[in-house]
């Protein structure tokens, strides 16, 4: 069976322009979450007023043409393929055997709703053309496939909070099944907007800490009451082992296994006991070919609600039984927000760090730890991972709609 490699990594997002300053933020222990700079909250009696904004803005990084062609969610995603792309060092590939998938959960939400506002302020006759391929959720895959050429095929799974997750699990198979021999694959989402903070405030879904923003996203807290709303993208580049030692790449870590399942249950909330989210780690662990004793990190899909969270850690304690005590936890949407479409991508490239660099990153803002929370949590600072042998880590990502995807990682 090919083995699939990690071969370059990309990212923009709440803590970070870029993988080495995201990876130094999130070590440090910081938050990347900030009141917004806006009068939106007055104008439209907002209950959320703060938000994980890029710290970065691609106004910074792409040039004004080739922005305006591109939703944000889009421009994102670009920004983060040009990193993973270069740092893969631009790989010479087969354009027919070079794949991309790029998911968003929700995709142009920015570009629809300004061409409505547009049409109502300015009639039909100005809206603009470029508004629905700047829409379409397959927008981000799209442009990044014509960035660098991918003719393999270019893919937008889109499963809620699950899609970026699912889009890398996506670009492993594509490499398995001899479809592609490189695949550049991730999530990306641009949502902040008045009308998407209120929606899922209106669901009770986002916190309400308006005079803590940084504090507001306290997974396993036991006075955690919902997830901050972020945005930005993160992408991988994965190529089957043969073609990557056969350029002399280096690899960052092996994706070896991918479970995905669904929970049939609700739309919007997990099934209370966890099963379909841990049959998705077993189906991941047993496809790569590994034992719960292989793996000594979990970066937790954790995204600060009263009910997820606990589902979640109980699904794991119960995966890994006698070895939970030897595993460590990882909540990392507690300094980046929930970057929806783009969480299960960016928290990929934080599990690959952490493996590459045998250190798992801190959850912030736990005072009071829920007492059923029964994993060994990082807390703060930094821990060191085991620092001989191979490792294994698993990235969860859930998404609405009782989408569950895991994926197993290991040193390369």
């Amino acid at each position: 069976m090919t083995t699939v490699v990690v071969t370059g990594l990309g990212t923009t997002n709440p803590l970070g322009g870029d993988v080495a300053s995201t990876w130094d933020a999130a070590l440090a222990g910081r938050s990347g979450v900030r009141t917004l700079d806006n009068d939106w909250a007055e104008t439209y009696g907002m209950a959320v007023n703060f938000a994980g904004q890029l710290v970065v803005p691609t106004s910074e990084v792409l040039s004004r043409p080739e922005a305006k062609r591109m939703d944000p969610s889009a421009q994102m995603a670009i920004v983060a393929t040009r990193e993973a792309w270069a740092d893969a060092g631009s790989p010479e590939v087969d354009h027919e055997r070079l794949g991309a998938v790029v998911s968003s959960g929700i995709g142009g939400v920015w570009t629809l709703l300004s061409a409505w506002d547009t049409m109502k302020e300015k009639g039909a006759a100005r809206v603009l053309p470029l508004t629905v391929p700047m829409l379409m959720p397959n927008s981000p895959t799209a442009y990044v496939s014509l960035e660098l050429t991918a003719r393999a095929g270019a893919h937008s799974p889109v499963s809620a909070c699950a899609s970026g997750a699912e889009a890398i699990g996506m670009g492993f198979e594509m490499i398995q099944s001899g479809r592609a021999d490189v695949v550049v694959a991730g999530g990306t989402e641009a949502a902040i907007h008045p009308l998407p903070i209120s929606a899922f405030a209106a669901m009770a879904a986002l916190s309400k800490r308006n005079d803590d923003p940084a504090g507001a996203s306290r997974p396993y807290d036991t006075s955690r009451d919902g997830f901050v709303l972020g945005e930005g993208a993160g992408v991988v580049v994965l190529e089957s082992e043969e073609h990557a030692k056969a350029r002399g790449a280096k690899i960052y870590a092996r994706l070896l296994g991918v479970g995905m399942t669904a929970d049939g249950h609700h739309i919007a909330a997990p099934e209370p006991n966890g099963a379909g989210q841990t049959r998705a780690m077993q189906l991941s662990l047993e496809r790569a070919g590994l034992t719960t004793r292989d793996v000594a990190h979990v970066n937790a899909h954790a995204t600060s609600t009263p009910v997820g969270d606990m589902i979640e850690a109980r699904g794991i304690r119960g995966l890994l039984g006698e070895h939970a005590d030897e595993v460590l936890l990882s909540a990392t949407k507690s300094m980046t927000g929930h970057l929806l479409g783009g969480a299960g991508a960016l928290e990929s490239v934080f599990t690959i760090k952490a493996l590459q660099e045998r250190t798992a990153p801190p959850t912030i803002n736990v005072t009071d730890p829920d007492p059923e929370l029964q994993v060994d949590l990082v807390r703060d600072t930094p821990r060191a991972l085991p620092a001989d042998g191979d490792l294994a880590a698993i990235n969860n990502s859930f998404g609405f709609g009782g989408h569950n995807v895991a994926l197993t990682f290991a040193t390369a």
